[in-house]
C-alpha cells in the first residue's frame, strides 16, 4: 500500500495566484505586470487582490492593488509577492496604492482561454490567458519556492499568449519564455490549487 505524502509545517494560505508579466524586448525589463490572488483560506480570511503595475520600474501612482480585503492584500504583497523573483526590489512594490474592488469575475475555460476581470475604483482590468497548455502539478521545496521559505504544492498551466487590458486599453508587451519545474512555459501562467506551507 502506498503511503500518503505529508507536507510538514503550517499552512499559511491556499488559493490561486495566476500572473502575467509582459516585455517589449525579451532581453529588457518588464513593461506591465499583474499578479492576481484568489484566497480561500488565510489568517486574514478569504478575498481577492489584483496587483497591477503598468510602470513596475517606477514608484508611480498608476501601480495599484484592487482588493475586497485590504488586510489580506497587504499581507500577501508584503510576505509573498514582494519576494517573488520578478517583483523583488522593484520600486513599484512599496509605493502601491490599495483601492477597493467591487467585483471579481472569472471567465472562459482553463483548457483554452481564461480570464479574470476586476472592477472597482474607476478601473476595469481584464487579464486574459490564451493558447493554454497541459496542466502540471509540482511541489517546490522551501529553498526553491518563490519566497525561499515555503513548501508550495501547486498546479500550473502555461500559455502562449496573454494580455492585460485596463479601461479598454491594451497594455504593451508580450510574455516571454521561462522554465518552471522542468516545464517550458512563459512569464504568464495560470496557478491554481496553491498551498503555501511554512516548515
Amino acid at each position: 500500500m502506498v503511503e500518503s505524502v505529508n507536507v510538514p509545517g503550517t499552512v499559511e494560505w491556499s488559493g490561486e495566484n495566476p500572473g502575467i508579466s509582459l516585455k517589449l524586448d525579451p532581453n529588457g525589463p518588464f513593461t506591465t505586470m499583474a499578479s492576481f490572488f484568489r484566497v480561500i483560506l488565510s489568517p486574514h480570511g478569504r478575498g481577492h487582490a489584483l496587483v497591477l503595475a503598468p510602470k513596475p520600474g517606477e514608484a508611480s501612482a498608476e501601480n495599484v492593488v484592487l482588493t475586497d480585503n485590504e488586510p489580506l492584500a497587504r499581507w500577501l504583497v508584503g510576505n509573498y509577492m514582494a519576494h517573488f523573483a520578478a517583483w523583488r526590489g522593484l520600486p513599484s512594490v512599496p509605493a502601491l496604492r490599495y483601492l477597493k474592488a467591487d467585483s471579481v469575475v472569472s471567465g472562459g475555460d482553463p483548457t483554452s482561454r481564461y480570464t479574470e476581470t476586476v472592477v472597482g475604483s474607476g478601473l476595469t482590468v481584464e487579464l486574459a490567458w490564451g493558447g493554454l497548455g497541459k496542466p502540471f502539478c509540482f511541489a517546490h521545496p522551501p529553498e526553491n519556492s518563490a519566497t525561499g521559505a515555503h513548501w508550495m504544492p501547486s498546479l500550473f498551466i502555461g500559455c502562449e499568449t496573454a494580455t492585460i487590458t485596463v479601461n479598454g486599453t491594451l497594455m504593451p508587451g508580450q510574455p516571454v519564455p521561462r522554465m518552471v519545474a522542468g516545464h517550458p512555459i512563459s512569464t504568464a501562467m495560470l496557478a491554481f490549487a496553491e498551498t503555501w506551507v511554512r516548515p
